[in-house]
């Protein structure tokens, strides 16, 4: 296990970046890039027995980058899983006769076969658990006698509980059996019941679905799914309830048409003792969700409109939606927040006639999830909804600052420690050889930087790679002033000797992997810092680690007046 979490955490070296090329690179771009380098680093072209050596392993190093990806096949294994999946001995059972194409198809289907085998190994359970809680006489008191008398804590009740548990068992990898239950108490009433479900796949384009259970009354369902031509989903259900008065027969199915990229069409009929027709159309894109619904019942009858905007910078989302009908108006409105890597929480405001206000907290942990609805009131009261949308905020931007920014800081060292510990050696290498590619390249970048001046063209006067600490970003951690500090190197010659036709062009990857850089700094934020004059005029930029840049551009020239 120990070794599994080491080769997480391991640098990989990045062919693409090395030989300074986009990941689409032509096989004329990856010559030219390697006759470059290799004029470069060549040991033939140096004397120096010393500077020959160091030549030499640069050297081999860009002759196995050119082997790789000037090699279809190889290139195809490297870019679904690296230098690693190079050095498997399982990629012998790829033929080099198939093409990239089928390489990338066979390794997502031995991947996908990995993650079903390791499902096979485990359970995954899921729970469920919700606490329904009565707080609607903190804002409704009807007796102003007992006002003083009372404490806050006998004005909420539990009103209710629910639990579900599920648990997954594959039994091949076209059988699944799942069994499920549910336990549940309303205003002093329990119920429970308990399924067992088992799902057979009988192809990639369908499966079949049987479940038995118990509860109230005998339970037996019939499910089925099935993709059909023209972007077209059909899943369907056949229901039988045995209650002690009656039998309850359900038929309920699903047409869902892709209607573009990102837009769903669906239509629901349900014919039973609640008969009733739906239809509803969802558009899901990387910020935005929308969907809106009508529905049709025996019962009750409703229309509804849903909207989620995804700040995904932020790993957050924001939620709104309105539902009106027969049983009358419902507003909701809420937002939901990742807080580590297998957490989220949220809260939603529900205000609606003649349903009162509720706040609805809910916190997602991997397969667990808790739920806490909160009702504050019968009555749409400004008060209430003040405090509902108030309340939360304030609670979470304490929890925030207290208990979750220190914890994920914590979090992200211990990360940073292990990165670093795993590669120490390997930085030692990277820093150890870009020291000696910046030796190799003086000569070259001199006639560059000679070529550049006689044209007024390209010059780099000063570059720094590394994390830059701000005064800015320290003002609210005095305590950690004096610890935090620059850890940047100088990378002036590497990009000079980059320079070609008076143009700078990198691409959308981690400078470390370029020749004359390392990282200095594992684990952290790191940054381009560059100075550079071009038709005599000074420029500057800074762009992050992983960002692309091109330069020159009129928007860096800076004012000297």
């Amino acid at each position: 296990m120990d070794e599994d979490s080491d080769q997480e955490h391991l640098i990989e070296d990045d062919y693409y970046t090395f030989l300074n090329i986009p990941r689409n690179a032509t096989q004329d771009e990856i010559n030219n890039a390697y006759r470059r380098q290799s004029k470069l680093y060549h040991p033939d072209k140096h004397v120096d027995p010393v500077l020959k050596k160091e030549a030499e392993v640069l050297f081999n190093r860009t002759k196995a980058a050119y082997k790789v990806l000037s090699n279809p096949h190889q290139r195809a294994i490297y870019d679904s899983v690296g230098v690693h999946g190079l050095q498997t001995e399982g990629w012998q059972i790829v033929e080099r006769t198939k093409t990239p194409q089928e390489i990338r198809e066979e390794y997502e289907y031995l991947a996908k076969e990995a993650e079903e085998r390791k499902l096979m190994r485990l359970t995954n359970p899921t729970t469920s658990i919700t606490m329904d809680i009565n707080a609607a006489d903190l804002f409704n008191r009807y007796e102003k006698d007992y006002e003083d008398s009372r404490d806050i804590l006998s004005c909420i009740e539990v009103s209710g509980m629910s639990f579900t548990q599920s648990i997954e068992a594959p039994l091949t990898l076209q059988d699944i059996v799942t069994m499920y239950g549910q336990l549940s108490t309303k205003n002093g009433i329990g119920s429970g019941s308990i399924n067992l479900a088992a799902k057979r796949l009988l192809s990639s384009k369908g499966w079949i679905e049987v479940d038995v259970g118990a509860g109230s009354g005998p339970t037996i369902s019939l499910k089925a799914f099935r993709l059909l031509p023209y972007k077209l989903m059909c899943h369907g259900a056949a229901i039988l309830e045995f209650t002690p008065v009656e039998i309850k027969a359900n038929l309920l199915g699903t047409l869902t048409m892709q209607l573009d990229t990102h837009t769903m069409g669906e239509l629901t009929y349900n014919a039973g003792s609640d008969s009733s027709m739906s239809t509803a159309i969802v558009r899901n894109t990387p910020r935005t969700r929308a969907s809106f619904s009508i529905h049709l019942g025996v019962l009750r009858s409703f229309i509804s409109l849903n909207y989620t905007y995804k700040m995904q910078e932020k790993e957050m989302k924001l939620r709104g939606s309105v539902k009106a009908g027969t049983f009358g108006l419902i507003v909701e409105y809420g937002a939901e927040k990742r807080i580590s890597r297998h957490s989220r929480i949220s809260a939603t405001v529900s205000a609606g006639v003649p349903t009162g206000v509720t706040l609805k907290i809910k916190l997602l942990r991997s397969f667990q999830t808790y739920a806490f609805p909160i009702h504050l009131s019968d009555e749409v009261l400004p008060a209430t909804v003040f405090y509902a949308t108030v309340v939360p905020l304030v609670t979470w931007v304490a929890v925030k600052k207290v208990v979750i920014d220190p914890m994920v800081r914590k979090r992200e060292e211990r990360k940073k420690e292990k990165e670093k510990e795993v590669n120490k050696s390997r930085m030692m290498e990277k820093q150890k050889e870009a020291e000696s590619a910046i030796q190799l390249m003086k000569a070259t970048v001199s006639r560059i930087r000679a070529t550049e001046e006689s044209k007024k063209g390209l010059i780099i006067s000063k570059a720094l790679y590394g994390r830059f600490v701000y005064p800015q970003q320290d003002q609210y951690n005095s305590d950690q002033q004096s610890i935090r500090r620059d850890e940047v190197i100088d990378v002036t010659i590497p990009l000079q000797c980059l320079v070609k036709d008076s143009k700078l062009i990198l691409y959308d990857a981690s400078k470390s992997e370029l020749p004359g850089f390392y990282d200095p700094c594992v684990g952290d934020e790191k940054q381009l810092l560059i100075q550079y004059l071009f038709r005599s005029q000074t420029h500057e930029c800074i762009v992050k680690d992983n960002a692309p840049l091109r330069i020159p551009l009129p928007s860096h020239r800076v004012n000297t007046t």
